[in-house]
């Protein structure tokens, strides 16, 4: 008997097959419900992928939510990048993208349910006074002095709330559960509040808006959801989001749907992701937006070369786990490499380019030598290179007086130019503060092709660039915006920011065949890394290329 695959699944795969089986849902409905309030970071793109990827697995539903219970930094600008981000990971929500906003009038007429249910009552406590009376972890709260007020007015209180009649702060909606219980987030939480905020969907139609607990269940039971999978942190909050759904009528007890399920979120090292730190970065200049190629938003990975199946492969990687754990960066750029390494072709760019006189050579010839896109990965094909007399090399290819073991270009050495030829450095010409501007060479036309007909072999093999058909470009390398060494934050709360976490080379050529580069092509530059043209100040006329990762990495994968 053969023995059949076992498939391991995760823990909330194992809760969904349950809840199948025991009948509480027939079909999987999962949904994304992110805040409009700042660009998606790479954390985010876990949770896309995991509630797309469950629907997906289940032959269910994926919606997209936007969770705006909050006017006050909530834009159309974050809306529409959030929606670009998710399409662009793949996810797809179809014809089911919905706001918080519209269930408003639902979520208005539950609160007034609960008032009526004696489930809910005015307060007139501040803030710091609804804190105060809340307890602590030790010590169970007091009660409410206002929770005695009758049903009826409670009921024109809030209607009072909701017309306006009530300064900012002045009256808050509390839900009536329990002021001793342990879990403080059921002390009576607020339900509603009064906020006169313009709203970027319904304007100046409420001047009341609902609190995420409260908002979160309804928003879910409304539109069918299952299985509600949050962050570790709404663990404490799960009472909380039964209560309501439960109170409500939207089901009768803990074990039906829609189920809130958590999971740990995905820390990455020595990055930036919280969004204050992140708004402070651009509004200071240090970052030249949200898709700055050094955060690590959907944005700026997308702005750097990512994509999205090194992202998929990344978040699998991490797994599905109920505990906080922080992840490697080298992981994501373990990822990036192992997803262009066969895809992309291996072009000839120098970035420091030191020109390279082949004196032998004819004046005004031009041949086209046949290259490989990809020594890898023989279906990429083949191009073909200007190989003109004169020509430029790395700078760090050439060195006059050369240490041991040291077998690129230096005066008496022949070595070989990358799918051409043999030449050897004959002299080499400085300016008036000593720095070497011009190399002499001879070459060997027997030897095309890089191979010669006599046997003889040179140990070095260089890169190099027509400086007649060659394109200027400039290359951006990034590092880490992060002083690795001091970790993310100062004492005061304050950013190690890396003075070299972005290096401009505006003098780099490039062969000739990246001419018709657009927007987010990427290649793998010989030597140097993999590059990715830049898709918000690359032009025709002026290219300019993204380091998406160097070559190599001492990171591997934990067996």
């Amino acid at each position: 008997m053969e023995n059949e695959a076992v498939v391991s699944k995760n823990f909330i795969e194992q809760i969904i097959e349950k809840d199948i089986e025991e009948g509480h849902c027939q079909e999987i409905h999962t949904r994304f419900p992110p805040e409009p309030n700042g660009y998606l970071h790479i954390g985010h793109a876990k949770a896309i992928l995991l509630n797309y990827g469950l629907a997906q697995k289940y032959n269910g539903k994926f919606n997209l939510r936007f969770d705006d219970t909050n006017p006050t930094k909530e834009k159309t600008e974050f809306v529409n990048a959030i929606e670009s981000d998710i399409a662009w990971l793949g996810a797809d929500w179809e014809d089911r993208l919905y706001f918080a906003s519209d269930y408003f009038q639902e979520m208005y007429e539950g609160a007034i349910k609960l008032i009526k249910k004696g489930k809910a009552y005015v307060s007139d406590l501040t803030a710091e006074q609804i804190r105060e009376y809340r307890g602590t972890l030790t010590e169970p709260g007091k009660e409410d002095p206002y929770s005695t007020r009758s049903v009826e007015e409670n009921l024109q209180l809030f209607e009072d709330m909701k017309n306006g009649k009530f300064a900012d702060g002045e009256k808050v909606l509390r839900a009536r559960i329990d002021m001793a219980s342990s879990n403080i987030n059921m002390r009576d939480p607020v339900i509603y509040r009064v906020a006169r905020m313009n709203h970027h969907r319904t304007g100046d139609s409420w001047c009341i808006y609902p609190m995420y607990d409260y908002a979160h269940p309804i928003e879910d039971a409304v539109e069918g959801i299952t299985h509600s999978i949050c962050t570790l942190e709404f663990e404490d909050h799960r009472p909380l989001y039964d209560w309501v759904l439960i109170e409500l009528g939207y089901k009768d007890d803990a074990t039906g749907t829609p189920k809130q399920i958590e999971f740990a979120k995905l820390y990455l090292t020595n990055v930036v992701t919280g969004k204050r730190y992140i708004k402070r970065l651009v509004e200071e200049g240090i970052v030249d937006g949200w898709d700055d190629p050094r955060l690590v938003s959907i944005a700026a990975l997308k702005r750097r070369g990512f994509t999205p199946e090194s992202i998929k492969l990344f978040v699998e990687l991490c797994g599905v786990a109920k505990a906080n754990s922080s992840v490697d960066y080298a992981m994501l750029e373990y990822c990036i490499r192992e997803d262009l390494k066969l895809k992309k072709s291996r072009m000839m760019a120098i970035l420091d380019p030191i020109k390279v006189v082949i004196d032998n050579y004819p004046e005004g010839q031009v041949e086209y030598l046949e290259v490989a896109n990809n020594l890898e990965n023989e279906e990429l094909g083949s191009r073909t290179v200007p190989f003109t007399r004169e020509i430029y090399i790395d700078r760090e290819d050439f060195m006059e007086e050369p240490p041991k073991k040291y077998f690129r270009m230096f005066p008496g050495n022949e070595v070989r130019l990358m799918n051409a030829y043999f030449v050897t450095c004959n002299s080499y010409v400085k300016d008036e503060n000593g720095k070497v501007t011009e190399i002499h060479c001879t070459y060997d036309p027997a030897s095309r092709g890089g191979n010669s007909p006599d046997g003889r072999k040179v140990k070095g093999t260089i890169q190099w660039v027509s400086a007649e058909y060659g394109i200027k470009a400039e290359v951006r390398l990034y590092e880490n915006l992060i002083d690795e060494e001091k970790g993310v934050y100062n004492e005061d709360g304050s950013l190690n920011l890396n003075p070299n976490s972005l290096t401009v080379l505006k003098d780099c050529v490039v062969e000739s065949n990246l001419a018709d580069a657009k927007a987010y092509d990427s290649f793998q530059f010989v030597r140097q890394g993999f590059f990715c043209v830049d898709a918000k100040d690359s032009t025709e006329d002026h290219l300019v290329f993204n380091r998406i990762v160097s070559l190599k990495s001492s990171f591997k994968l934990p067996n």
